[in-house]
């Protein structure tokens, strides 16, 4: 299996670090890029982990999701042998704004 990250995906995942190294600093956000990869394994080593997620069940595909460190979700969809992770946010904002980007 491999991997890719949608821009946006990228980009969400890039806010929410920014974030956090403002408000904790760089050693939390060393942490929180760890425990995105440590999720990134999870995934890579069992693709369906994750639970459907029930803002996307009107999609022809599944959509799973897994949240990191309680304020983060990760939204990722598996097609044949690549996971494509389509979504990641900040919990805290208005989750059907945020899935309405996703393609």
């Amino acid at each position: 299996m491999k991997i890719i990250w949608q821009t946006i995906a990228k980009e969400g995942r890039h806010q929410v670090a920014t974030y956090i190294r403002r408000k904790f600093g760089i050693k939390r956000e060393k942490e929180f890029r760890q425990e995105v990869g440590q999720v990134i394994q999870l995934i890579l080593q069992n693709p369906n982990i994750g639970p459907i997620d029930p803002l996307f069940v009107d999609r022809p595909e599944a959509y799973r999701y897994m949240i990191i460190n309680g304020l983060s979700k990760i939204v990722y969809r598996i097609n044949n042998d690549t996971i494509h992770i389509v979504g990641f946010w900040d919990c805290r904002q208005e989750p059907t704004t945020q899935a309405a980007q996703i393609k």
